[in-house]
């Protein structure tokens, strides 16, 4: 299972992170882990790319590990993408199931 879990701080997001693997099916025909892992990845990359938004990235790709920390208060572009993604992980736990899927969500 994939679990997801977002960090808050006063409607912003600080922290995401992201461990495990669907195990939908065999390697490299898990559909629900590519899934996820496109809109995770692309929302990462878009923060960098498009929204120049400064943040902390630790990333290892055999455990599935990914923990995106953002030291100071995000954009409103940024808080799109990433209301963006969550919409996204909404729609493949509502269509998979949470036996692959876990979003968790936090306010410090």
């Amino acid at each position: 299972m994939i679990k997801v879990k977002l960090t808050k701080n006063n409607n912003y997001y600080k922290r995401i992170i992201i461990t495990g693997h669907a195990n939908y099916d065999d390697f490299g025909k898990d559909i629900v882990c590519a899934a996820i892992s496109i809109l995770v990845i692309n929302t990462v990359n878009s923060l960098e790319e498009l929204v120049h938004e400064e943040m902390e990235l630790v990333n290892v790709e055999t455990t599935g590990y990914i923990d995106c920390r953002f030291p100071n208060e995000i954009s409103e572009h940024a808080k799109l993408l990433i209301d963006s993604m969550i919409l996204g992980l909404e729609s493949i736990v509502s269509q998979c199931g949470r036996k692959y899927l876990r979003l968790k969500f936090e306010e410090v």
